[in-house]
């Protein structure tokens, strides 16, 4: 009895060292040039963000309700990309596939933790334009700097509280069997996965406790963009119609390249048994790279005023 015992206390408090990266199991022949478009794609999500933030931050004329949301979606798809990206092309190029056990706790919080925020802050910015553009006598009364700092709070609180127990539902494990993670970088399951007990918290918890939060969003921003729509065809001026539909286009296209590939991957993990999961992890990692490298192209290309700033700051460059 006293050995079982035994045995039972150092299985639950039994965390590894650290963990293998796999990387995508394969294609390990190609990882040289499978590097180059994600390095590049990388490099164009920082230069682009990078590029906005400054703009936004440094241009007062752009010191607007519309762009310290922006702002906070530029610093979080950093986060995303930056969290992943680095490792997965140290696995390609440098194969180091080793990740230490803490390191892959905070991976796991930063990759999640930015999804939810970003998910949150498109929220927060089909509110913005529903109150531009359904209630524009009252946009700048209700929409004030210490209303956009307490929204910003609300959105980053609620996706801390969301994705912080993920991490303890993580630290809780026992790992005494692989430590293999088949994939380029750590997410909740795949880790859990690797547990020799019962995982079946973490499972309902990294099911449920999101799909509530991402499906709460989308049915608001929903409902945001059918008044949105309703209000600009109701404009009497054709030009009114298109201005605001031009400034609600990028929106819209950002909330298509965010919840597009994150709906499908999650009905690919629970229905799409028979998809290789070469495709999974490939999948997996141009969703973390992408949208934060298209977002500042959208936004430049979409919103004037952005295009502007961007043409001018190049310009003077230029002519230095």
């Amino acid at each position: 009895m006293i050995i079982k015992m035994m045995v039972t206390l150092n299985l639950t408090n039994f965390n590894p060292d650290y963990f293998i990266l796999a990387g995508i199991p394969g294609l390990e022949q190609f990882y040289i040039w499978i590097g180059i478009p994600f390095c590049t794609i990388y490099l164009v999500a920082l230069a682009g963000n990078s590029i906005l933030l400054y703009l936004i931050v440094m241009d007062r004329s752009l010191h607007k309700p519309m762009f310290f949301f922006l702002s906070m979606l530029t610093s979080t798809d950093l986060i995303l990309c930056t969290t992943c990206v680095p490792k997965t092309l140290g696995i390609f190029w440098l194969k180091a596939h080793e990740i230490t056990f803490p390191g892959c706790l905070t991976q796991l919080f930063f990759l999640h933790f930015s999804f939810f925020v970003d998910s949150a802050i498109l929220l927060g910015m089909a509110f913005d334009r529903y109150m531009a553009i359904c209630s524009p006598l009252r946009y700048t009364s209700v929409l004030t700097p210490r209303t956009i700092v307490k929204i910003m709070v609300g959105l980053v609180g609620r996706s801390f509280s969301v994705i912080l127990p993920v991490v303890f539902l993580v630290k809780r494990l026992p790992f005494c069997r692989t430590h293999l993670i088949p994939h380029t970088y750590c997410e909740h399951i795949g880790v859990a996965r690797l547990a020799c007990a019962d995982i079946s918290i973490n499972i309902w918890y990294g099911f449920a406790v999101p799909l509530m939060t991402i499906i709460s969003d989308l049915i608001l921003i929903g409902i945001s963009y059918t008044l949105i729509l309703r209000a600009v065809f109701h404009l009497p001026s054709i030009d009114a119609r298109q201005k605001a539909l031009s400034t609600c286009g990028s929106h819209i296209s950002v909330i298509l390249i965010f919840y597009t590939p994150a709906m499908f991957s999650a009905l690919t993990h629970r229905f799409g048994h028979n998809i290789p999961h070469t495709f999974h992890i490939v999948f997996a990692n141009l969703y973390v790279a992408i949208p934060p490298a298209l977002n500042p192209i959208i936004y430049g290309v979409k919103t004037k005023q952005i295009r502007d700033k961007v043409i001018l700051l190049f310009l003077s460059k230029g002519m230095q």
